[in-house]
């Protein structure tokens, strides 16, 4: 049981899928503060794993909040009503890859940003790929996305190297290399 709770809770603006509120907060002692909280539908990641079990697929995509390419795994947000979190990383994948995975492993379950966002993201290992008719890109972005493939013993390299600097990225990375070295289990789904 928490010292605090919410005891009010105003929308101050909307844009897309994001909502900003203000909440009033209540501690034990009764004294009340505000903290903005960004809402988020939440998102899934997930690492394609090439058929070698050695290489994965990453994406490069434009990021207008940082105003440059981030090299990441492919990720989205779950933003289709009642679709469960695995069905959004299929789909993600196919949308940005153009492969379907025949076998996701879940890695973990994560806040993103706790201190001011609830975005919820599920972390997957993408295994068995089939290669589909991708879907059309639905943002400037996708359009002029890249897809690398990257040896999985070269990831921390890339990260010393500051190359890969996507913390959700080099989480899911992180994971997939120990689950599939046997040094992790991944989660029960």
């Amino acid at each position: 049981m928490s010292a605090f709770r919410v005891v009010a809770s105003t929308t101050r603006a909307e844009s897309g899928f994001l909502r900003l509120d203000e909440l009033e907060i209540e501690g034990s002692d009764g004294e009340r503060f505000q903290r903005s909280v960004l809402r988020h539908p939440g998102a899934v990641m997930v690492v394609p794993v090439d058929d070698d079990g050695q290489h994965v697929f990453l994406v490069r995509q434009y990021r207008a909040s940082i105003d440059r390419d981030l090299l990441e795994v492919p990720a989205g947000k779950r933003d289709v009503d009642d679709e469960p979190p695995e069905a959004t990383a299929c789909r993600e994948l196919e949308e940005e890859i153009g492969r379907h995975p025949d076998r996701l492993v879940k890695l973990c379950e994560a806040y993103m940003s706790p201190g001011f966002t609830d975005e919820y993201a599920h972390m997957y290992c993408g295994l068995d790929l089939r290669t589909i008719e991708s879907a059309h890109a639905t943002t400037h972005e996708e359009s002029v996305m890249t897809v690398e493939r990257y040896a999985l013993i070269d990831i921390d390299g890339l990260v010393a190297a500051g190359e890969l600097v996507d913390a959700k990225s080099i989480v899911s990375l992180l994971l997939a290399r120990s689950y599939l070295a046997g040094e992790y289990p991944g989660m029960e789904t």
